[in-house]
C-alpha cells in the first residue's frame, strides 16, 4: 500500500503517536489513527509559542529494511529545546520508542529503496490546557506524526540563487539555537519576499552586526575553500544542525578536509569555491550565488554541484540509505517482525 510521495508535502499515514503530560508525569503514550488535535483555546502553544519540534527521516534500505539516522541526537536536541521553552523533558528512551513505534505502524508508507524518497518524521511538544496568563502550561502533548516525502529536488540538485534578508531570524541571546516555531515564523515573510524576487531562499546575517552569515532560511550554511577547508558559521543564535554535525565529521575524517567553525563575513565570500545549505529536508542544497545590497556574488561552482559538496552529499545519503557502512554509530535499524 505504498503511497507515492508528492515532493515535500504532507500525506496522511495510518497512525501517529500521542502522549500526555499531566500532574507532573507522562502517560505511557499510544498510537492512534486520527491526525487532529482538540486543545483548549487558551493553550500556551497558541498564544505564547510554548512549543518545540524535531525533524528526521526513516530510510528504506536496498534489502528492504528500514533505518533511522542519528535519532538519539534528535532526542537530546529535543530536550534542550523543551528546557529552553520551560516544558517538561521527554526522556531519550521515550522519544526513540515513540519514533520507532510510529515508523513500524506506518511501514507500508515508507517509500521503496531508490529515488531518495523517505518517511519524514515530525515529533513535537506543545503546551495545552486552560492558561490565560503568561506562564508555563499546566499540561502538555508530545506527539509524533509522519508523512512519506519525495526527493526535495526536482531532478538533479542544481545550485540555487540566494539573497540576503534585511530581517533577523532570531535575537542575539534568544531562541535561535533551539528548534522552536517562533524562529521559523520569523523567517516566513523574508522567504516570501526572496521567492517573489526570483530567489530560492534568503540568507540571515547575525542579528548584532548584520555582517556575518548565520543561516540559510531554515538550514545551516557551509563553504569549501581552495585550501580544502570546510567552513561553517559559529554563533549562539544558530541551530545546531544534526546534518551539519554529520557533514563536519565526514569532511574531516573521510575527505581529509580541515573543518573550521568561525565567523563568515558576507563581504568575504571570494575565499569559497563551493557553498551550500544543509538540513534534514534536502540533505545538501548547493548555492550558486548570493546577492547582498544589490551586488551578486557568484561562486565558481555555480552551474553544477561542486566536487566536495557532491562527495559529501553522496556520503551522507549513502549512509542514510544503508549503501555505505555506518561510520560512527549513527544508524538505528528497525526490527519489523
Amino acid at each position: 500500500m505504498n503511497t507515492k510521495p508528492k515532493g515535500f508535502t504532507y500525506t496522511k499515514v495510518a497512525y501517529n503517536y500521542i502522549s500526555y503530560f499531566k500532574d507532573g508525569k507522562w502517560d505511557e503514550g499510544t498510537l492512534r489513527e486520527d491526525d487532529k488535535l482538540v486543545i483548549s483555546a487558551t493553550s500556551t502553544a497558541l498564544h505564547y509559542g510554548q512549543q518545540c519540534f524535531e525533524g528526521l527521516k526513516a530510510y528504506r534500505r536496498k534489502d528492504g529494511g528500514i533505518q533511522l539516522f542519528r535519532v538519539e541526537d534528535n532526542a537530546r536536541r529535543f530536550q534542550r529545546s523543551a528546557d529552553r521553552m520551560a516544558m517538561p523533558i521527554v526522556p531519550v528512551e521515550k522519544f526513540i520508542d515513540a519514533v520507532v513505534k510510529t515508523v513500524k505502524a506506518n511501514e507500508a508508507f515508507v517509500p521503496p529503496y531508490g529515488n531518495h524518497e523517505s518517511l519524514y518524521i515530525r515529533p513535537f511538544l506543545i503546551g495545552i490546557g486552560d492558561n490565560l496568563g503568561l506562564r508555563p502550561a499546566p499540561e502538555y502533548i508530545f506527539s509524533v506524526i509522519a508523512s512519506p516525502v519525495g526527493n526535495y529536488f526536482a531532478g538533479e540538485a542544481k545550485p540555487v540563487d540566494l539573497i540576503v534578508s534585511d530581517d533577523d531570524r532570531a535575537a542575539p541571546h534568544g531562541t535561535g539555537d533551539v528548534k522552536v516555531g517562533g524562529n521559523y515564523a520569523a523567517s516566513l515573510k523574508p522567504q516570501l519576499i526572496a521567492r517573489k524576487n526570483g530567489y530560492a531562499e534568503c540568507i540571515f546575517l547575525d542579528p548584532s552586526t548584520h555582517t556575518k552569515i548565520e543561516e540559510v532560511g531554515a538550514a545551516n550554511f557551509f563553504g569549501i575553500t581552495n585550501d580544502h577547508q570546510y567552513v561553517t558559521p559559529k554563533s549562539p543564535s544558530i541551530l545546531d544542525s544534526i546534518t551539519n554535525r554529520s557533514l563536519k565529521w565526514l569532511a574531516q575524517y573521510v575527505l581529509n578536509l580541515e573543518v573550521l567553525e568561525q565567523d563568515i563575513f558576507i563581504n568575504q565570500l571570494d575565499k569559497f569555491v563551493e557553498a551550500g545549505a544543509c538540513g534534514t529536508a534536502a540533505a545538501i542544497t548547493p548555492i550558486g550565488s548570493i546577492t547582498h545590497l544589490g551586488v551578486k556574488h557568484t561562486f565558481p561552482a555555480h552551474e553544477e554541484m561542486g566536487e566536495y559538496t557532491r562527495k559529501l552529499y553522496n556520503l551522507l545519503t549513502g549512509i542514510q540509505f544503508g549503501d555505505i557502512e555506518d561510520p560512527n554509530h549513527w544508524i538505528t535499524k528497525i526490527s519489523l517482525h
